[in-house]
């Protein structure tokens, strides 16, 4: 009897360690890699078949959110499908820590170092520009939850290399004062009205006991930053969305802000995020093509 339970507890132990090893090579799954800050940094790239390595290609980065991983995370969004449409590159690259995340709170690392996660954005590119005949002029971010932290705060610091910027369900959680772009970034930003763990409304979550900006004021704040007119322009409701508009601003740099009316914390037009964990999500309107259609507007040219 004694042996049999032993036998029962190894082969217990053995299949745990097959699900978790099975569990971390669906997490980490890459198809490219770098060494920034001295560690190994990976990320997926999607090229589409009508890419040309003689033509300069626009490039869109997406970061996943908190706990999630890139290959989940290319599912959800759905931008490989918009850009075999539109002929861009899309990279989705990995968080460090466990569960994967982006230190999208802080300049810099618990021992007083640079923020690494900004240098990788810089080596990331580098590289990219490397491998791929990719336009510097056309270089494009976002991001969901934490990962459109780390895209607000990116737009912050690196404003001289990205030219247009995106975030859902996620919040800048740094003092206005600390956002110093070099220039103008456009933004386009989508929040659910029942997201419970970036609150629409501001303050702490259920999840979280950040102080959140409200949403609302959050995009408002973007759009003075770029000196738009203080008055959005409402744009044609859509089902459960309505959004505003922010124009007259310095370089043309607007800043578009979607409410999604009783969405939750997810990519509106996306799947793959259980309702139990997310809430509601809409798909009265696709976030990756609006974006798409609101970054191919824009050039650091411009």
């Amino acid at each position: 009897m004694l042996k049999t339970i032993r036998t029962l507890i190894l082969s217990l132990c053995a299949l745990m360690l097959v699900l978790v090893a099975s569990v971390y090579v669906v997490i980490t799954q890459s198809n490219g890699k770098i060494i920034s800050t001295g560690q190994t940094r990976r990320y997926i790239v999607y090229v589409p078949d009508a890419y040309d390595p003689h033509t300069p290609t626009p490039l869109v980065i997406s970061f996943h959110g908190f706990a999630d991983w890139p290959a989940h995370h290319m599912r959800v969004s759905g931008w490989n499908v918009i850009a075999d449409e539109n002929g861009f590159i899309v990279v989705y690259p990995m968080g460090t820590h466990f569960p994967l995340r982006w230190l999208a709170h802080d300049l810099t690392d618990p021992d007083g170092n640079p923020n690494p996660d900004i240098l990788i954005f810089t080596d990331l590119i580098g590289q990219l520009k490397a491998d791929f005949n990719i336009d510097q002029k056309r270089i494009y971010v976002n991001g969901l939850s934490n990962g459109a932290g780390f895209s607000y705060l990116l737009a912050c610091q690196l404003s001289d290399q990205i030219t247009a910027a995106g975030g859902v369900a996620g919040a800048y959680l740094f003092p206005w004062g600390e956002c110093r772009p070099s220039r103008p970034v456009p933004w386009i930003l989508f929040h659910g009205t029942e997201d419970n763990i970036v609150p629409y409304e501001g303050g702490s979550s259920e999840r979280h006991d950040y102080p959140f900006p409200a949403i609302p004021g959050f995009a408002s704040q973007w759009a003075e930053s770029n000196q738009c007119h203080p008055n959005a322009q409402a744009l044609p409701p859509a089902g459960e969305i309505s959004g505003v508009r922010y124009t007259e601003c310095s370089n043309d740099a607007e800043v578009i802000f979607y409410t999604v009316h009783g969405g939750g914390h997810s990519w509106p037009g996306g799947g793959g995020l259980p309702r139990w964990i997310v809430g509601h999500t809409s798909q009265d309107l696709n976030a990756s093509r609006a974006m798409w259609e609101f970054y191919s507007k824009y050039s650091l040219d411009d």
